[in-house]
């Protein structure tokens, strides 16, 4: 945790980026999301925010990165070494910690990679619903030059609705570099349509 309080004080003392969070998440734990991912930037950025908040929070980092001399560092920063081949058994893995008792705040980019992509990957909201934690909602935003946390709230189960939620909230944040923004929406949202679809009675074309 010092290590944190220090690299994110001299963040802050050169930063030309201004913190604004008009709420924090409550105390015990949950997933932070960071978004929009767009840089290399916004891993450092989340850190600074975190420790402006007072959260110590945990994130996770490629397996490989903690194998070398930066494995210290990456654990002192709170980091998670996984293992990015098998996506569900990251997920897994921190339902587990989680329903061992252990309660922490989680960093995700649920964009997955710094490009424009078509969806957000599906991890966070599996691991909000198996183990009831809340979702707080952490931005950045190139125009006006702000970065924070914002809206919590705990998914309800009902994706698209959810997301509605979280799209409301990012639909004026364009992250540190807006051509590489993701629309925040999972492929579970299109497969429930297609579901609703293909079991919703026949239109009658005389109709």
């Amino acid at each position: 945790m010092k290590v944190r309080r220090a690299l994110a004080r001299a963040y802050w003392a050169v930063s030309r980026w201004k913190y604004v969070s008009p709420a924090t998440p409550p105390e015990g734990g949950g997933i932070l999301i960071g978004a929009p991912h767009t840089s290399n930037w916004d891993f450092i950025i989340m850190l600074a925010i975190t420790s402006q908040a007072g959260i110590a929070a945990k994130f996770l980092g490629k397996h490989t990165l903690f194998e070398g001399p930066l494995g210290p560092l990456m654990r002192a920063l709170g980091g998670f070494p996984v293992d990015r081949r098998n996506p569900q058994g990251i997920v897994d893995d921190i339902v587990r910690r989680v329903q061992a008792g252990d309660r922490f705040y989680l960093v995700v980019t649920p964009e997955g990679t710094r490009s424009k992509g078509e969806y957000w990957k599906s991890g966070f909201y599996r691991i909000a619903m198996e183990t009831g934690l809340p979702i707080t909602l952490g931005y950045v935003d190139r125009p006006t030059r702000t970065v924070g946390l914002g809206l919590t709230f705990k998914p309800t189960g009902d994706v698209s609705a959810d997301m509605d939620l979280v799209r409301a909230f990012y639909a004026d944040k364009t992250g540190h570099t807006p051509s590489r923004r993701t629309e925040p929406r999972l492929r579970d949202e299109d497969a429930d349509s297609v579901g609703d679809a293909e079991s919703a009675p026949p239109t009658d074309p005389a109709g």
